[in-house]
């Protein structure tokens, strides 16, 4: 028996273990307030739901196309000319189970052994294992305050080498909640599209944004890899539905990839998410978003006057990404001890890369503002203690 040895390069998740200790704890009795994953506590909106249950009580819940239900691909492609202007045929895109489905398919489709992706430090750690999966290499880049966090064109002609095929970006970014300018986003997709590159933008807070300037790829080229979901705005983290966009010349290779890979994303989960666009849904996630956009300031706000830092105010998704250099060296350590101690759960920044990331902890502002207030008590008693 063997352990292939790809294995030895995909690290884990390790807030997956403070979470489980979490859960411990409320099994246990404690009360727990959960800011270390990212996910809403608001339910999917109804008239989704409603959507998935008619088409399981039809009793034919069977198999899609391998690239998705051809008219939920079509009203993806009318939200797309609807928010950007932006005109995508249907043939590029594709539903799959989920962003990460979208990631299997946009890489699997594009990587070679050893060809090297730029991401930044920090970002969102699943997606450099999606590169080693494929057999490709990572190349991190520390970004900072003065890029917001983000990679530039500017970075990224400077760690451009003879190896790099391209660069995966996100926008808002998991963990820093920030954005890329459109301004910047553009010089961005020139830069590699004159390189001939590979760009992966990952989009899938699109739509969880508070300040002006958000923009998506496809505004600026139709060479790009788009990957969104269905988790994050539209509210269905459970149903594991998301899609991908690729350049046409690729749209033959995914869809054999789905065939062999997913057969087709969960029937149900399509046929619910056709209800995400109606009117009204939107019209709720509008009323969530600006909800969301309360409970940023309000947790921005008091974090900043506990006394951690946070020098670029993030704009989109539902995170912050906060320097507690002030309280401790070891991020890791203060967050296993806030759990203990006061029961509330905060993602330490070892899971996002190397950058300093034992002075950071994201904050997940996905719980009530009630919830958010007490958690805030608790770590001000916290660090009053230290």
């Amino acid at each position: 028996m063997q352990i292939a040895n790809r294995m030895e390069l995909i690290t884990p998740f390790y807030v997956m273990e403070l979470l489980r200790r979490a859960k411990q704890l409320e099994a246990a009795g404690r009360d727990i307030i959960h800011m270390e994953v990212g996910e809403p506590d608001f339910a999917t909106p109804e008239r989704i739901t409603e959507a998935g249950l008619d088409y399981i009580k039809a009793g034919q819940v069977k198999y899609t196309p391998a690239a998705g239900l051809p008219e939920l691909r079509q009203k993806i492609a009318d939200f797309y000319w609807q928010r950007y202007q932006v005109t995508v045929p249907i043939e590029r895109i594709l539903i799959t189970p989920g962003a990460s489905g979208a990631f299997l398919l946009a890489l699997g489709a594009s990587l070679n052994p050893g060809d090297e992706l730029i991401l930044s430090d920090p970002c969102y750690p699943c997606n450099q294992n999606f590169i080693r999966l494929f057999s490709g290499t990572v190349k991190h880049i520390p970004v900072y305050a003065d890029t917001a966090y983000q990679l530039s064109a500017d970075l990224l002609q400077q760690h451009w080498q003879a190896q790099t095929q391209g660069a995966l970006i996100a926008s808002p970014s998991n963990p820093t909640g920030t954005i890329i300018q459109a301004t910047e986003l553009e010089k961005i997709v020139q830069f590699v599209n004159a390189k001939q590159g590979l760009l992966f933008s990952d989009e899938i807070y699109h739509g969880l944004v508070y300040e002006p300037g958000i923009a998506s790829a496809l505004e600026f080229s139709d060479q790009v890899f788009v990957i969104n979901s269905f988790s994050k705005y539209f509210g269905m983290t459970g149903w594991r539905a998301g899609w991908l966009i690729v350049p046409e010349a690729y749209t033959e290779a995914v869809e054999k990839l789905a065939q062999n890979i997913f057969i087709s994303t969960s029937s149900h989960s399509q046929y619910a998410a056709l209800a995400a666009f109606d009117e009204q849904t939107l019209q709720e996630l509008e009323n969530r978003r600006q909800d969301f956009a309360k409970k940023r300031d309000f947790l921005y706000e008091n974090l900043l006057r506990l006394g951690f830092k946070i020098p670029v105010k993030p704009a989109g998704a539902f995170y912050i990404y906060a320097d507690c250099s002030a309280f401790t060296d070891n991020s890791q350590q203060f967050a296993e001890q806030l759990l203990e101690v006061e029961g509330v759960a905060v993602t330490p920044g070892k899971d996002f890369g190397h950058n300093n990331s034992d002075k950071y902890l994201r904050f997940a502002y996905t719980g009530s503002i009630q919830k958010i207030t007490l958690a805030m008590q608790r770590l001000e008693r916290f660090i009053s203690h230290q």
